[in-house]
């Protein structure tokens, strides 16, 4: 036994990332099928935490189109999710939220919205009370931040908060590194714009997920491809941390113990990917 296997027997929940550790946006990494029945064979319990603009339901289709069926996994936390019930509950700052939004996002990721009927789409930021940023969308495409300025400009001038549903900068899809609603979220918060985000790294998203696992922080393994969220999230909440490079940093691994090391960050231990 070799790699993650050895590790693993430490613990008995994990807390495992999707794009970047499981798959790359199109298919599954080689060796994670693997990994995962042989956690449920050993009796561990997995719950994947995504910083994904969508809700659990339609992650677990996409998961199951890869061959990722749900008897090897407990439960889905997304931060697409915690918007959805920050809106459906208003709760903490949703509480102060307008009922009118303008979504900035493809049609895949309406889903956090599409069944909370007390609020409105609006078809213009200034008709809008919030701009909902689930990331680009489809017409304008994942490469260019500059390209979504003007509707970024009209909700700063309109005086929109954002709520932005995957706090991520950016993700490498089968190779190549696409921005998410982070960015555009950066770019807003940045020329002035108030954000309320939803996810990792937020201690608050892990509150669900260690409910869901049942297992105690001393025996409980976060796994993930980025330092900003995944990493940095595990040590928030007091959880050892695998961190692999299949994702986000697969292309300068070489890098990768000195970037953590210059965060302020342990990792228990990083790996090229998630093999047994």
């Amino acid at each position: 036994m070799s790699g993650f296997g050895a590790l693993a027997e430490n613990y008995d929940g994990f807390i495992i990332d999707l794009w970047g550790v499981v798959h790359n946006g199109v298919q599954l990494f080689p060796g994670v099928l693997e990994c995962l029945t042989k956690l449920r064979a050993a009796g561990k319990r997995v719950v994947f935490l995504t910083n994904a603009p969508r809700r659990p339901h339609g992650i677990a289709q996409t998961l199951a189109n890869m061959g990722v069926t749900p008897d090897l996994y407990n439960g889905i936390m997304s931060s697409g999710e915690a918007v959805y019930l920050g809106l459906r509950d208003r709760t903490d700052e949703f509480a102060q939220l307008g009922r009118r939004f303008y979504h900035l996002g493809p049609e895949r990721d309406r889903n956090v919205f599409d069944t909370l009927h007390d609020y409105e789409e609006a078809g213009d930021p200034a008709a809008a009370d919030f701009l909902l940023n689930t990331g680009p969308d489809d017409d304008l495409g994942p490469q260019d931040p500059e390209l979504y300025r003007p509707v970024l400009d009209a909700a700063l001038r309109a005086g929109l908060p954002m709520i932005c549903a995957n706090p991520d900068l950016e993700v490498s899809k089968d190779g190549e590194l696409v921005i998410c609603a982070g960015l555009l979220a950066q770019i807003y918060k940045g020329d002035g714009g108030e954000v309320i985000e939803r996810g990792k790294p937020d201690p608050a998203i892990y509150v669900p997920v260690m409910a869901m696992l049942g297992t105690k922080r001393e025996r409980t393994l976060a796994i993930g491809d980025s330092l900003r969220t995944d990493i940095t999230g595990a040590a928030r909440v007091g959880v050892d941390a695998l961190w692999v490079l299949s994702g986000i940093h697969a292309l300068h691994p070489e890098a990768a113990p000195g970037e953590a090391a210059a965060n302020g960050l342990s990792p228990k231990a990083i790996l090229p990917d998630l093999s047994w």
